[in-house]
C-alpha cells in the first residue's frame, strides 16, 4: 500500500472516536443475530410445532421471597425486564453522545436531529391518515422508530465503501429518533398510574442523581438503585424498560478528571516495586476509577443486549403467522398497509424533507463527505423500524388480529426499507464516493524528462 493511500486510510479510520466505532462494530453484529433469531420465530411460528411456540412464550415464571411475588409469563420478562438492558444502553450511548459526542455542537446535531423529528411526524400523520376513525389509529407510535441494529448492520453489509461518516450521521439521527419513541411510549401508552409506587419511583432517580452530583464512580450503587427502580416503575404501571432508559441517561459518561488518570500511574509503579495482592487491587481500583462509569457500564451491557437481548426479544415477538388468510387479510387492512407505508415512505419523505430544510436554512451542515443522496438513500434505510415498533405494537394493542396485522405490516415494512434503501446506497456509493481521496504528497518527485515530440 502506497503511503499516501497508507495515511488516508487511518485519517478516515480517525474520524470517528474508538467508542463510536466499538458500538457500531458491535450493532452490526446484533443485526445478523438478530435476523436469524426472527427468521427462526417466523419458521417455528408457521411450523407444525407453533403452539409450542405459544405455549413456550406464555409459560409463567417467577421469583418468590416472603410475602414479596413476582410473576409473569416467559415473553413479559423478556419485554419488560430484558428489554429493560437493551434501553439501557440506548440511554448509555444518548447520554454520552451529549456529553463528549457528536451531540454537543448544535451543528453537527442540527441536520440530523431535525431529519429525525421528520422522521418521527411524517410517520404518525401517513399512519393516522390510512388508518383515521378505527380502532387501530391508537398505534400510531409504532412507526416512530428506527431499529439501530438492521440500519447498522444493513449499511455494513449492502451499504457504500467507507461508510464511517455516514454511519454516525444515521447514528445520530437513530439516537434522537429513539429520544421522540421512548418518550412516546412513556406518555402515551401507560394505562394505569399507582400514584406511591410512582413516587417511589422518583426518589430512587434523585438517588441516582445524587450518586452522579458527588462523583460516585463505582458500578455497585448504580446498578442497585437501577434495580430498585425497575421495581418501583414496573409496579406503577409506567412501562418498566423506562427505568432502564433512567439509569442509561443519569449514570455519569463524562471524563473523569486528571488526578484520577495521574493516581493510576503512581498505584502502577507502586505495584511494580511490590507485585503483592494489595498494590494489585488498588492499581486495578485506580485503573476503573480512570474511565468513565457510562463507558464500563455500557462494556459490560453492550455485549448482552446487542447478542442476547435484543435476538431473544426477536425469537418472542415476530413469530407472525403467515398462512394464505392471514395474508389476505393483511394485504387489505388499513392498519398492515399504514404502517408498512409510513415505515417506507413516511421516513423517506419526513427525513430527507425536514434535513434539506435544516441544510437551506444553514442550521448545520452534512458530515464529511456526505452528499443530499447519501440522505435520501439513508433516510429510506431508516424505515427499517423493528425492535422498538414491534415493542410499541405490544403495548398498543390488546386485540390479537390487530397486533398481528401491524406486526406484518412492521415486518414487510422493514424489509421493503432494507432493500431498496440498500439498493439506492450502492448506486449512490458507485457515483458519489464516501472515501476522501487520496492525499497527496507534499514534494512530489521529479518526472523523468522527456523530449519534446
Amino acid at each position: 500500500m502506497s503511503t499516501a493511500r497508507l495515511t488516508s486510510t487511518r485519517a478516515r479510520m480517525a474520524t470517528l472516536a474508538p467508542p463510536v466505532r466499538a458500538f457500531l462494530a458491535t450493532e452490526a453484529g446484533s443485526a445478523v443475530v438478530l435476523l436469524a433469531a426472527t427468521v427462526l420465530a417466523l419458521v417455528w411460528a408457521n411450523s407444525p410445532w407453533r403452539d409450542a411456540y405459544t405455549t413456550l412464550w406464555h409459560t409463567p415464571a417467577g421469583v418468590t421471597v416472603g410475602p414479596w411475588a413476582l410473576e409473569l409469563d416467559l415473553q413479559h420478562w423478556v419485554n419488560d425486564a430484558a428489554m429493560a438492558v437493551f434501553f439501557a444502553v440506548v440511554g448509555l450511548e444518548i447520554n454520552r453522545e451529549l456529553t463528549r459526542g457528536e451531540l454537543r455542537d448544535p451543528r453537527a446535531v442540527a441536520v440530523p436531529a431535525l431529519g429525525a423529528l421528520g422522521g418521527l411526524l411524517v410517520p404518525v400523520l401517513v399512519f393516522v391518515a390510512f388508518n383515521a376513525g378505527t380502532d387501530a389509529v391508537h398505534g400510531w407510535g409504532v412507526v416512530m422508530s428506527t431499529d439501530t441494529a438492521f440500519l447498522v448492520g444493513v449499511l455494513a453489509l449492502f451499504g457504500p465503501r467507507c461508510p464511517d461518516r455516514l454511519r454516525l450521521f444515521l447514528l445520530t439521527l437513530a439516537i434522537v429518533d429513539d429520544i421522540g419513541a421512548i418518550t412516546a411510549m412513556a406518555v402515551f401508552y401507560t394505562d394505569e398510574v399507582d400514584v406511591v409506587a410512582l413516587a417511589v419511583a422518583g426518589v430512587l432517580v434523585l438517588a441516582l442523581v445524587g450518586l452522579r452530583a458527588r462523583g460516585v464512580w463505582q458500578l455497585a450503587p448504580y446498578v442497585l438503585v437501577g434495580l430498585a427502580l425497575w421495581a418501583a416503575v414496573l409496579a406503577s404501571g409506567v412501562h418498566a424498560t423506562i427505568a432502564g432508559v433512567l439509569v442509561g441517561l443519569l449514570v455519569p459518561t463524562a471524563v473523569p478528571h486528571e488526578r484520577r488518570r495521574d493516581a493510576v500511574a503512581l498505584h502502577a509503579r507502586r505495584f511494580l516495586q511490590d507485585a503483592s495482592a494489595d498494590r494489585e487491587r488498588d492499581a486495578e481500583r485506580a485503573g476503573r476509577a480512570a474511565v468513565p462509569t457510562g463507558d464500563r457500564l455500557q462494556r459490560a451491557l453492550h455485549p448482552w443486549s446487542a447478542f442476547v437481548v435484543v435476538p431473544l426479544f426477536g425469537l418472542a415477538n415476530a413469530g407472525v403467522r403467515l398462512d394464505p388468510a392471514t395474508l389476505a387479510d393483511a394485504a387489505s387492512s388499513r392498519l398492515t398497509i399504514g404502517v408498512a407505508v409510513a415505515l417506507v415512505v413516511g421516513n423517506a419523505v419526513g427525513i430527507t424533507g425536514a434535513a434539506t430544510l435544516a441544510l437551506r436554512l444553514g442550521l448545520g451542515d452534512l458530515p464529511g463527505r456526505v452528499r443530499w443522496g447519501h440522505l435520501l438513500g439513508g433516510a429510506v434505510l431508516a424505515g427499517i423500524g423493528f425492535t422498538i415498533s414491534l415493542f410499541i405494537a405490544q403495548l398498543a394493542f390488546d386485540d390479537p388480529v390487530l397486533l398481528e396485522q401491524a406486526k406484518i405490516g412492521v415486518l414487510a415494512g422493514s424489509l421493503v426499507a432494507a432493500v431498496a434503501g440498500s439498493l439506492l446506497l450502492r448506486w449512490l456509493g458507485e457515483r458519489l464516493p464516501l472515501c476522501s481521496p487520496p492525499q497527496v504528497p507534499a514534494e512530489l518527485p521529479p518526472l523523468p524528462w522527456r523530449p519534446p515530440a
